[in-house]
């Protein structure tokens, strides 16, 4: 905290220049401001981390500059002096952003202590904004890695949505990105300093789950020894995403339809109506229409919440993301795990587009982070994807057509028999070569594109 830049103001020049000699012998850099004007021009001039201010000036008050300071200079923390200190005035003193209040004539000890707290909050709001920035740009839209047309029209929809009340529900598989997208949508919209709470609703008993959403008070059930804010009143005036909102019980869906028309509930074991300005987000993996027809999902909740509805296709369904979103997790991996690897190989690649993804973009993640790990190449090649990924067999299509290109039609075929050919050979390229009508070169480079001369050296051939 020392050199830390603070601003002092008083119109009287004796205590003002008292003050800023003080705060250099504590090792601080202090400028010196007579007026609230000259207090403005130095905040425009300059940052400081600390305003130590008098509330009687000749052009003003204190708590004018307060006022001024809260608005244009979020980050900066203030300390109010006055000789004539009331209860009211330090009340109102904190009400305005004031961190601290002392009264003249000023103790060195209490100044230091002061100014020492003050400057550990301010250390506190900066590193709270970085924390904050860094959230924004995770779960900013443009981190969400698609080139698929399907994803870029529910890019253009979260853009038209983001800034609105409404309602929105995703649906889509499991492991599609349906919680990063929420978060998108609400680090785009004008809540985006305000909370965002996550609450899986498949998780949790009926029980808990109607506390963990709308609180309880002290007594409310065995084991309520203490009043507990719910997850809504805690997303207040920011968004809760609801997921696996179809595993809500018939009497839960009740309670929450309330929620979505009114913004109104009552805690658990409290007859006192808690209002909130929370947006809603909802998701489910399975198709609620199905769930109105068989009975297990109120109608009348459906149509609350099929307001703005986002289908995320599965992977599968936009195999041309599968090579964005592989490098995209290398290099993420490679980072984490200080791992230094050039890329996928070709032949790999080919498997990782031809698999069908049942956990979609978390099972890729899961993948590229065990392939990271295990590879001992500079390259990620078909040894270090997982055995469910290369032997599975991409279903064929009517007259054989497997929706590929040729090339990679005919690569595990190839594959196939020139590991055969090998195997049936001990592993001797010439009289490999040789059983198949080729030359050696072009074996060596079939090898290699394969993956078999990786096998090879694995083998001892």
């Amino acid at each position: 905290m020392s050199k830390a830049n603070i601003l002092v103001v008083d119109d009287d020049r004796i205590i003002l220049d008292s003050l800023c000699e003080f705060l250099r012998l504590e090792g601080y850099t202090a400028t010196a401001a007579g007026t609230i004007t000259q207090a403005m021009t130095e905040l425009q001039r300059q940052a400081f981390s600390l305003v130590v201010t008098d509330v009687n000036m000749p052009d003003g008050d204190g708590f004018e500059l307060l006022a001024r300071i809260r608005k244009n200079h979020p980050q900066t923390v203030t300390i109010v002096i006055t000789g004539y200190g009331t209860i009211e005035s330090a009340v109102e003193a904190i009400k305005m952003g004031a961190y601290d209040y002392l009264t003249k004539p000023i103790i060195d000890d209490d100044l230091r202590l002061g100014v020492e707290r003050a400057l550990r909050q301010q250390s506190l709001i900066r590193e709270n904004a970085s924390l904050r920035g860094q959230l924004r740009d995770k779960y900013s839209l443009e981190n969400i890695i698609s080139h698929d047309y399907k994803m870029s029209r529910i890019f253009d929809l979260v853009e038209a949505v983001a800034d609105s009340k409404t309602t929105i529900l995703m649906t889509g598989p499991s492991g599609t990105g349906k919680s990063m997208l929420a978060r998108a949508v609400h680090f785009r919209s004008w809540r985006r300093d305000e909370p965002f709470v996550e609450v899986s609703c498949g998780a949790l008993p009926e029980t808990l789950l109607e506390s963990e959403l709308f609180g309880h008070v002290k007594g409310a059930f065995t084991g309520a020894v203490r009043d507990k804010e719910g997850k809504f009143l805690a997303a207040d005036k920011g968004t809760i995403f609801l997921d696996e909102i179809a595993s809500a019980s018939p009497a839960m869906q009740v309670k929450l339809l309330r929620v979505l028309q009114d913004r109104q509930f009552e805690a658990v074991g409290s007859n006192r109506t808690i209002t909130v300005d929370t947006r809603v987000i909802l998701a489910s993996n399975s198709d609620l229409a199905e769930e109105v027809r068989a009975g297990r999902f109120r109608e009348d909740l459906y149509y609350r919440v099929n307001v703005v509805t986002i289908g995320i296709p599965a992977l599968a369904d936009r195999v041309s993301d599968v090579p964005l979103l592989s490098e995209h997790f290398l290099k993420h991996f490679c980072a984490a795990h200080g791992r230094h690897k050039t890329g996928v190989a070709p032949e790999a690649m080919t498997y990782l587009q031809r698999y069908p993804w049942p956990g979609n973009v978390r099972e890729l993640e899961n993948v590229m982070e065990r392939a990271v790990l295990l590879s001992k190449g500079p390259q990620i090649g078909i040894e270090d994807l997982p055995p469910v990924v290369i032997t599975h067999q991409a279903a064929p299509r009517p007259h054989g057509y497997a929706g590929t290109t040729l090339k990679d039609a005919l690569a595990e075929p190839e594959r196939n028999i020139l590991r055969a050919a090998l195997e049936e050979n001990n592993w001797n390229r010439q009289d490999t070569a040789k059983a198949l009508n080729i030359n050696r070169t072009t074996l060596y480079k079939k090898m290699k594109r394969h993956g078999l001369e990786a096998e090879a050296l694995r083998l001892g051939f």
